[in-house]
């Protein structure tokens, strides 16, 4: 005879510290090592500065990494409810003996869909009404530093992490299966390209907005200039800002003097609003 399935409370009992550990650990893992880098590579770091006017303060790492905690909290949260939903049957979720095609186009399609919710919940909260209670703390850090990347009120938090569930309830009443590796892939890529968007350097290499195989992937220069400036609000690509008039008018250049700057030092004038 079978032992009956946990219940929601043995679940969470069972799984609430290790999911806890895997927010944070993530959290701290790729901020800290982008952190590291950004130290042990100071010249280059300093050298592609691109806000080179303006620093990040000991008040702006200290919102940024108690705010963080929070959100480690909330996102921990819904992915309890995920795993509550895989139990129920409402989430169609295999955690192994899923081919490597599966996991590669699952893992795209994910990414594609996340950028859409991206640019188009960021999009909304910078309207007036829904500003100040949902993006404004997120926004203190005018200089961003990998340690904004999590730096979110909770009712950000709650509208960022909400794709993942509603992502797996839609493509799971479309009779889809995610595979655990594949939504696993996508965490870990969007922690990545978090904390390189929020890095102060641009991290890309010249050249990158002038090619045509690479100048629809996002930069930190393009979500630097939204920190400093209010345009661009896509996350991983640059599509849905050409499509709405919504990219900053001099992305490509700031880039561009950016990754082509001299050694030395120099007063560099800040973007233009």
């Amino acid at each position: 005879m079978s032992a009956p399935a946990p219940s929601v409370i043995d679940l969470v009992t069972q799984h609430m510290t290790r999911v806890l550990y895997f927010d944070l650990s993530r959290y701290l893992i790729a901020a800290g090592a982008l952190t590291l880098l950004l130290l042990v590579f100071r010249g280059f770091a300093e050298n592609r500065k691109i806000q080179r006017g303006r620093r990040p303060t000991r008040a702006d790492y200290t919102r940024e990494l108690l705010s963080s905690m929070r959100t480690v909290g909330v996102y921990a949260v819904v992915t309890l409810a995920i795993l509550a939903g895989r139990q129920s049957g409402l989430i169609l979720l295999t955690i192994r003996d899923a081919a490597l095609w599966t996991i590669i186009w699952q893992f795209a399609l994910m990414v594609i869909a996340h950028d859409a919710w991206f640019y188009w919940a960021h999009r909304a909260m910078h309207h007036k009404r829904l500003f100040r209670a949902t993006h404004l703390h997120h926004h203190k850090s005018r200089t961003p530093t990998p340690w904004t990347a999590y730096s979110f009120t909770m009712t950000e938090a709650v509208i960022e992490v909400a794709f993942v569930p509603v992502f797996l309830l839609v493509t799971s009443q479309l009779g889809i299966a995610y595979a655990g590796y594949a939504i696993l892939f996508f965490i870990w890529h969007q922690m990545i390209r978090n904390v390189m968007a929020h890095a102060g350097s641009e991290l890309f290499p010249a050249g990158w907005v002038d090619n045509p195989w690479t100048s629809w992937i996002a930069t930190t220069t393009h979500h630097d200039l939204h920190h400093s400036s209010g345009h661009n609000f896509g996350f991983y690509f640059t599509f849905w800002d050409r499509w709405m008039g919504t990219e900053h008018p001099r992305y490509r250049e700031t880039f561009r003097e950016v990754t082509t700057r001299s050694r030395a030092p120099e007063a560099v004038a800040e973007p233009a609003e």
